[in-house]
């Protein structure tokens, strides 16, 4: 009987405002990858301009663990690449965790994820779920509150994560710093106590978004006019160039049409705060 392993993992939205490449949340969106030993490689995908070889970040991932030599890949995908929704982080943790659980080898997933993403964010929140804090060496993690909601706003021009991260200088002034160290106490309290006044403030940040408005001017824009929109504030997620609109569940439905009717450049979608991270489908 041949070796099979369906895994879903979740898309997920780093930084969450002040906390560059320390904060992230999964979200409802998911990657599905299906790994059978078949005795032969193949890779099939109906993502657009995927990799169908070896350079396939869920097949690169799996052979961190295991050879693909006799190893099919089938991937499904929700999640929009280069849009800051965690697409990388999601099929590098989905290869990690199909050749972990298809061999039962009990690999440090999250360490070896980290290494191969070059930062922890994403990885961990698809890895774990929830809401997590990457400090340390390992990442906290916390349940979603119930209370909000998101809405994605995705403009049409992809940014790669390497272009927006080269726009960040290796230092910045210690009032941003002293700033987003605030305002991120104030989003995880907000978070922890289902408080949206101290999310929507907690979501200021002074750090990587101004300094990359010349990469995504339309994202910035709306982020602009989140509260005019309807929601609690928002977020650019990850490296952009899409906006997380923070929304409680009565003001989805207004932002919703709020952006429809004057963001017609860019796909409009919900999403929730997903609690379950990585997980093996028994098949």
């Amino acid at each position: 009987m041949n070796r099979r392993a369906v895994v879903r993992v979740p898309a997920s939205s780093a930084n969450l405002g002040p906390g560059y490449d320390v904060l992230a949340a999964a979200l409802s969106l998911e990657l599905e990858l299906e790994v059978e030993q078949t005795g032969r490689f193949e890779v099939r995908s109906q993502v657009p301009d995927v990799p169908l070889d070896r350079t396939n970040l869920c097949v690169s991932a799996f052979e961190a663990l295991h050879p693909a030599e006799e190893v099919t890949f089938r991937i499904r995908s929700e999640i929009p690449v280069s849009a800051g929704l965690g697409s990388s982080a999601a099929a590098i943790v989905a290869g990690l965790v199909a050749a972990n659980h298809l061999y039962a080898l009990d690999a440090p997933l999250f360490e070896l994820a980290h290494a191969l993403e070059g930062h922890p964010d994403n990885v961990a929140a698809a890895l774990l779920g929830g809401f997590v804090i990457c400090a340390d060496d390992q990442p906290d993690r916390f349940d979603p509150v119930a209370l909000f909601e998101g809405v994605l706003a995705i403009p049409s021009r992809a940014v790669p994560t390497v272009e927006a991260r080269a726009a960040l200088p290796p230092e910045v002034p210690l009032a941003d710093a002293i700033h987003n160290v605030a305002h991120a106490s104030l989003l995880v309290l907000g978070l922890q106590t289902g408080d949206p006044d101290l999310v929507g403030r907690g979501l200021a940040d002074r750090i990587h978004q101004p300094r990359r408005q010349a990469l995504y001017p339309r994202s910035i824009e709306l982020l602009g006019r989140a509260r005019e929109l309807g929601a609690v504030g928002a977020s650019i997620s990850g490296a952009g160039p899409a906006v997380l609109f923070w929304c409680l569940g009565d003001q989805v439905d207004q932002v919703i049409d709020g952006l429809r009717a004057e963001a017609a450049d860019c796909l409009v979608r919900t999403v929730c705060f997903r609690a379950e991270g990585a997980t093996v489908i028994p098949t």
